[in-house]
Parts: C-alpha cells; structure tokens; sequence
C-alpha cells in the first residue's frame, strides 16, 4: 500500500491554500456566482467531514450536507480575507454552528421563536448549576437573577420546554388488566354538526312566533307533520285553496322577517 510522504502532503495542501485564496480574491473583485459555486465545490470535503459527526442523530447525512452547505456560503459571503485568518479556521464554527441550529430548530414539536429556545436552553443548565452549588432545586426567582432575566421570562420558557416533543394521540394513557388501556384520542371532541344550526333554529323560532297561530299551525303540519296541502285541508275542515293561501302568507311573513333581521 502506497503511503504519501509528509513533503507531498505539504505541498498539496499549500496549492489548496493558494488556489483558494486565488479564488477569494477573485470573489472580492467580481462577486460572480460562478466563483462562489468553485469556492463551495473547493470545500465540500470539509463540510462532508463536518456533517457526518452528526450523522447518527436520525438525520441523513445528504440532508446534513446540504444544511452545512447553507453555512458554507454564509462564510463565503462574510469572509474577509483581508483579516489574515485562514478561511478553514473560519468556516468551520460557521458549518458546526449551522447544523446544530438545524437540529435545535427541528427537534422542537411546534414552531417556538428561536430567542425562547436558546432562554429555555440556558434555564435548563442554570438549574443544573444552581442545584449542584445549593443542594437544592433553585427557585424561579433565583434563575431569573442568574440569566438577568424576569421571572416571566423563566417560567415562559421551562412551559414552552414541553413543546419540543410532540405526544401521539395513540400513546396509551393507563393500563388496566387485559383492557384496552384508552388514550388521548378518546378523550377528544367529535365536531358535531348540528351546531351549525342552533342560530338558525333559533331565528326560526323568533320569526315563528310572529305568526298567527293558524299559520303556525298549517306550517307545523306541512313541515313537520310532512303531510300535504289536502291532508291538511282535512284536518282543518277547510278547502285546500285556503291552505294553499294560509301557507304561502305564513312563508312571505316569515321571509320579511328574516329580511329585517339581516
């Protein structure tokens, strides 16, 4: 197996060196995309060498690529390269840094503001700090005094805490024997659709008792009773004419009713 000696592997890396400062100091000049795309191609080793440190955190690593790829042309783009700082020193905390945020942000269940999840993070280790040095769980007001931060503010961030993991709907709340153990699904509402009409029914209600009460009467049996006009001619000891008449009053009244509500 054939090893490279140290001076080759020198040399090599002094011609990456040089060629990436050579592109750099073209970028500064033209700011052309077309360099920017050979700067980021030049590094993509490192951001691969980067990313795969945090393959094994259920994300795939060509997901964690492109993450830190986002964080590689951030450098790229803020790089000054006349500060005398080798780009690699550089654009590493820059990669690192960008996919741990991408694992903050997407660990977290609901959409929590970022300036909260870093509040929650340092609550979390100022509890275990304070509990080392007092012996005890501290209270909020002396995490608030720690963080410099108002007792709201600690409180508001330990309950968004809770946010970060989602609880399924078919997690199984209590056992009991051979029984189906019930969960959280049971306990939900079921939407029910009648509610939909109740303002409804209730306007209809308002407007009925406005009519006369033959014409509630011949509207309550056509409508509710479902029986027709002769049926109900009969019933009333009437001809089917006047119900007709009866009806088509009753149904106008109700209809400027409804009108000088709206």
């Amino acid at each position: 197996m054939k090893t490279i000696e140290p001076k080759k592997k020198n040399e090599n890396r002094e011609a990456d060196r040089l060629e990436a400062r050579r592109l750099f100091e073209d970028y500064a000049k033209t700011h052309q995309e077309t360099t920017k795309e050979k700067i980021v191609l030049h590094y993509m080793n490192l951001v691969r060498f980067l990313a795969a440190k945090f393959a094994y955190r259920g994300e795939a690593l060509e997901d964690l690529v492109q993450v830190g790829c986002l964080g590689l042309v951030k450098a790229i783009e803020r790089f000054d390269l006349s500060k005398g700082v080798e780009f690699t020193t550089y654009v590493a905390p820059t990669i690192v840094g960008e996919i741990k945020r991408h694992f903050r942000d997407k660990g977290w269940g609901v959409k929590v503001p970022r300036r909260l999840q870093e509040l929650n993070a340092s609550v979390n280790r100022t509890v275990n700090e304070l509990s080392t040095q007092l012996g005890r769980p501290p209270t909020i007001a002396e995490i608030a005094a720690k963080l410099k931060v108002t007792e709201e503010d600690v409180l508001e961030a330990q309950e968004l805490g809770h946010a970060h993991t989602l609880l399924s709907l078919d997690v199984q709340l209590e056992s009991d024997g051979d029984k189906r153990s019930p969960n959280l699904l049971d306990y939900l509402g079921k939407a029910d659709f009648a509610l939909e009409s109740v303002e409804d029914r209730l306007s209809l209600q308002r407007a009925f008792e406005k009519l006369e009460p033959k014409e509630q009467l011949v509207l309550y049996l056509r409508y509710y009773e479902n029986l027709s006009q002769s049926e109900i001619a009969k019933h009333l000891q009437t001809l089917q004419m006047h119900v007709s008449r009866i009806q088509s009053k009753a149904l106008e009244k109700l209809r400027r009713i409804f009108s000088e509500e709206a």
